[in-house]
């Protein structure tokens, strides 16, 4: 069975699925919400069909740590979209 893991260094410390860079909110997103398959999910990110049940798991046993994961990526696109909407003046 797959391990999911959090490292500071990457994914900005988010779970994921040891050997890579796929988060397990990544893989939520693509089932559930985008209504993928998993076997459909497991071929576009070259992982197993255990892999993607794995992090499905995690996802639904840790769900505090997944509201806070995506409260946080949430709050991360809103500050990345206002800064873009007000870049900072050029130097003089």
């Amino acid at each position: 069975m797959a391990e999911i893991v959090r490292t500071d260094d990457v994914l900005g410390g988010d779970p994921r699925i040891e050997g890579t860079r796929v988060g397990v909110l990544h893989v939520y997103e693509l089932v559930v919400e985008g209504e993928h398959s998993p076997v459909d999910v497991a071929d576009q990110l070259d992982l197993s069909l255990g892999e993607v049940y794995s992090a499905l798991a995690y996802y639904h046993e840790h769900p505090d740590e997944m509201r806070e994961v995506r409260r946080s990526q949430e709050d991360a696109e809103v500050s990345l979209a206002e800064a873009s909407l007000s870049p900072p003046e050029p130097a003089k």
